[in-house]
């Protein structure tokens, strides 16, 4: 017998006898079965590679419509594209394939999906092939139509599909070896358990995205390829920040939503960890590298030397030169694909990225574009010192009865740094001296080895740094102080957003106003108040506070009762004083816990001007730890590094700051 062969059942109630309003018995049988078969829904998915194994994810309702609409258009597939995900991958229909727009990433397959099947090692379903899902779907309705279940079904990998009835169908795995001489498959191993159609499986399909981009942001990472704790790459993580913000869109802004004020933030990562280390410089680390620890010391050389390759002239160029042409190319091509995009621009930073920004925007020139921005850069740094002078550095060689020499000969600082020993020989200056003068400044000339920022073609509105170093690196540099009025040449707000945990984050404020110590910003709970635990501290420390001066007030009138003197006349007069005294000791006691309190209320919020790096408004801006992570702040230092990406109170401080710009605010200011 054929492994197709099926064996027909007749249900129970089915009468074979002629109806006598019908020709024949079949005919009846046919009209009333098929108006029970309905053709199934397809829908789209995509197969992404995940910890080495296939999965396969379905689009988003509208994308599978359109992807649906264009398969069914009549029209050849071939060479029909059709933009998913928000215009961010593009799939080529005749391929079956699907590709990244903005960034390199892998191919990932697509397929029409119809019938499913339960994964092995977990409760996954996995569609089948297209073709083969139309020939389930024809044994199907042909089991409908005629009411003749127990269908056996042979796939290509040789594996066995049995539809008992429409609710039991099953699949079995070939068994190894059984078809060595060209035996039949049985039905052998657990069964697993098949589907017809998506929505009879347990799969989250989203609605969508909207259509309207309000405003677009690029997003740096840090250093290393991974940039969380799950070692996913930025482009895994910037979805995961979209993904919040598409959620928070639809909770905080609903009215602007619903009155159609706004679209969405659309953020696009920024890689410059692979051209980096495309330039060959693995390979001369590698040959350096001592054997013993091997992983730590790949890991140490694939993450860590970012730090130090950014510190040198040669690699830097070429960070700032792949960071800023990248999000040139991103922006090029994002006008290209959005011809109808009026939005600003913002950018985003984790960790050394945020470094990067920085610098690429302390460079940039100002509108006029006239003014050379290694002439505005001195202007952040109050208390450093300006470049020293040709007669400072003849004081500091002691060599300063030169400088008349050299003046009179029209000798500065860049001419001299020119000359050779026989031109210094001719000015009449010894050899001694002439020693001198040529060795120092041709350290001088070496060290003074300079990166060419370039430029970025369009100005950001916002610049928000995530976890950043950027205060620890400029004050490593020898900026003591930043000048108050000092800010981006064509960038207008600058958030410094930090977890109070996080080791390698720094504040900028202080560098701005180093004489006044104060709090940073704290964000909101995205829910609104503070958290918890937050708001029970600070009602334990008030308690404790008022408990104190209560405990000081009770022994202070003790202390006067045990101390006061036994004899009548001293009593009296001692009654007399204190009578008077304690009318001014009542009236200092509330006016100190007045003190108090608005020490306490000015801390919160203390009108301090912080400079016009961000406008005028504060810089730095703390988030709240959780519960768990007050425990033990050491234990979650490394988490609280890498923990922007999903953090709605961060996702929710950018959208309130972009959305302000255009005059959209939330629903409900948050506290």
């Amino acid at each position: 017998m054929s492994s197709v062969e099926s064996h027909q059942e007749q249900l129970p109630h089915s009468d074979p006898t002629p109806s006598p309003n019908s020709c024949s018995s079949f005919e009846l049988i046919d009209m009333d079965a098929s108006s029970l078969y309905e053709p199934v829904s397809p829908h789209w998915f995509y197969c992404k590679i995940i910890d080495s194994k296939e999965t396969w994810i379905p689009f988003n309702s509208e994308d599978s419509q359109l992807l649906e609409e264009a398969y069914g258009s009549g029209k050849d597939c071939n060479g029909r594209v059709v933009p998913t995900d928000g215009g961010r991958y593009d799939v080529h229909l005749g391929e079956r394939m699907r590709y990244a727009v903005y960034w390199d990433e892998l191919a990932s397959e697509v397929r029409r999906c119809t019938w499913f099947y339960k994964g092995d090692k977990d409760n996954k379903y996995v569609p089948y092939p297209e073709s083969f899902s139309q020939v389930l779907e024809e044994t199907y309705m042909l089991a409908v139509t005629l009411d003749e279940w127990k269908k056996k079904l042979e796939s290509p990998n040789r594996e066995i599909i049995i539809l008992h009835n429409p609710k039991l169908m099953v699949h079995y795995q070939p068994v190894a070896g059984s078809d060595e001489w060209g035996s039949t498959p049985t039905e052998q191993g657990r069964p697993r358990t098949v589907k017809r159609g998506v929505e009879n499986i347990s799969v989250d399909i989203h609605c969508g995205e909207p259509l309207q981009i309000d405003h677009l942001v690029f997003v740096v990472h840090g250093i290393g390829p991974a940039c969380d704790l799950r070692f996913r790459s930025i482009v895994q993580c910037v979805n995961d920040f979209r993904s919040v913000s598409l959620n928070l869109l639809q909770t905080h802004f609903k009215k602007a939503q619903e009155n159609q004020q706004i679209g969405r933030v659309e953020f696009l990562p920024v890689n410059w960890h692979s051209p980096l280390h495309s330039t060959g410089v693995d390979v001369d680390l590698q040959r350096i590298t001592l054997p013993s620890i091997n992983r730590l010391r790949h890991f140490t050389n694939d993450t860590i030397l970012d730090v130090f390759f950014y510190n040198s002239p040669t690699y830097c160029q070429t960070i700032v030169d792949t960071v800023a042409s990248e999000m040139n190319r991103i922006y090029t091509l994002f006008l290209q694909r959005n011809p109808d995009f009026k939005g600003g621009v913002s950018i985003a930073g984790h960790s050394l990225g945020s470094l990067i920004l920085f610098d690429i925007l302390t460079n940039q020139k100002d509108s006029l574009g006239d003014i050379d921005s290694e002439k505005d850069l001195p202007n952040i740094v109050k208390d450093q010192g300006d470049t020293p002078t040709l007669e400072e550095d003849l004081k500091k060689l002691q060599l300063s009865e030169f400088f008349s020499i050299f003046e009179k000969e029209k000798v500065d600082k860049e001419a001299l740094a020119l000359c050779t020993d026989k031109d210094l020989q001719e000015m009449g200056v010894p050899l001694g001296p002439r020693r001198k003068i040529l060795n120092y400044f041709r350290t001088r000339k070496i060290s003074m080895v300079s990166v060419k920022y370039p430029r970025l073609i369009y100005k950001p509105e916002i610049f928000f740094a995530f976890g950043s170093p950027i205060g620890m690196f400029l004050t490593v540099r020898g900026l003591k102080r930043i000048d108050p009025n000092y800010k981006f040449p064509t960038c207008k707000g600058f958030f410094n957003i930090y977890h109070p945990f996080d080791p390698v984050a720094y504040r900028i404020e202080p560098m701005v106003v180093p004489g006044v110590e104060f709090e940073p910003m704290l964000i909101p709970h995205h829910k609104g108040r503070k958290r918890m635990h937050l708001e029970l501290r600070e009602g334990l420390t008030r308690m404790s506070m008022d408990l104190k001066n209560n405990l000081l007030g009770s022994l202070r009138m003790a202390w006067k009762s045990f101390t006061r003197a036994q004899y009548p006349a001293l009593q009296a007069s001692e009654t007399a004083e204190e009578t008077e005294a304690e009318p001014e000791s009542s009236s200092e006691k509330p006016s100190d816990i007045n003190t108090e309190e608005t020490s306490v209320a000015v801390k919160e919020v203390p009108p301090i001007n912080v400079g016009m790096l961000n406008g005028g408004q504060r810089i730095d801006y703390v988030l709240q730890e959780k519960p768990i992570e007050s425990f033990n702040e050491y234990l979650f230092a490394l988490q609280s590094h890498l923990c922007y990406w999903e953090s709605e109170d961060t996702v929710l401080l950018v959208l309130k700051e972009i959305y302000q710009t255009q005059g959209i605010f939330l629903d409900q200011p948050l506290q």
